[in-house]
């Protein structure tokens, strides 16, 4: 992560969390540069990033004011390292195991692991809770052989930290699709949505930087529960999702 996105992060926090509140003036770009480290260019790229998201706007001659966050759970999905990551600082981030097995992969799973039918996999369904209230419902599908020794103990806490400090291993790139959906008897049950509630779902295929595939899941989020932005953080010489 370049540092203006690491500054605009810190900042974003710093909104989420009230030390900056709604309708107040942030500090200057000499101020933050120095809070920071930093140049002045950074500060305004980092800046700008927030501006795009919607975190703050710049007034002629004034400065930079906070607008929002809208939700206390908005988050950006283009920053990646999971929902602890995200969210973990607003709150305790818990996780429940709705289920936990090991089988064999169907044939989408096979095609989005780039895995055979006899290999095994992780088949985990957990519930994400912030501050003991229903979050996420997530649908993972890990390959065993490359992610070994999952446990409970793990699921209940961030599997992405585990793969990173115990396994050694590093991300690479992740494809998402998200769309709207009606609810399902899991989500009625378990993130206490109404019959008639939509349904926010992100599923994904997430890579080591090797280029192996090693989690395909969908993640459930309640409608009411915030909003997912997407920042392109492209150059125009290239481009990707």
């Amino acid at each position: 992560m370049a540092y203006y996105q690491e500054i605009a992060s810190d900042l974003k926090k710093k909104i989420i969390d009230g030390i900056y509140p709604k309708e107040t003036r942030l500090p200057n770009q000499a101020d933050l540069a120095e809070i920071y480290g930093t140049s002045r260019v950074t500060i305004q790229k980092a800046l700008k990033h927030l501006q795009i998201e919607g975190f703050i706007e710049s007034r002629q001659g004034s400065g930079s004011y906070v607008k929002g966050p809208e939700s206390l759970y908005d988050y950006d999905a283009s920053i990646y390292g999971g929902m602890t990551k995200k969210l973990g600082h607003l709150g305790q981030l818990d996780s429940k195991i709705i289920s936990f097995s090991v089988g064999f992969p169907n044939e989408k799973e096979q095609e989005k692991l780039r895995i055979n039918k006899n290999e095994p996999i992780y088949d985990i369904i957990r519930l994400r809770m912030l501050d003991g209230e229903p979050l996420a419902l997530e649908y993972t599908i890990m390959p065993v052989l490359l992610i070994p020794r999952l446990t409970e103990e793990i699921l209940k806490k961030s599997i992405y930290q585990y793969i990173q400090e115990k396994l050694h291993l590093n991300f690479g790139q992740s494809h998402r699709r998200i769309k709207a959906d009606k609810p399902d008897h899991y989500d009625v049950e378990y993130l206490e949505c109404q019959k008639d509630d939509p349904v926010l779902e992100i599923e994904q295929t997430v890579y080591l930087e090797n280029d192996l595939p090693f989690e395909y899941s969908q993640t459930r989020h309640r409608y009411d529960k915030g909003d997912i932005t997407v920042v392109n953080k492209s150059s125009r010489h290239n481009y990707q999702l």
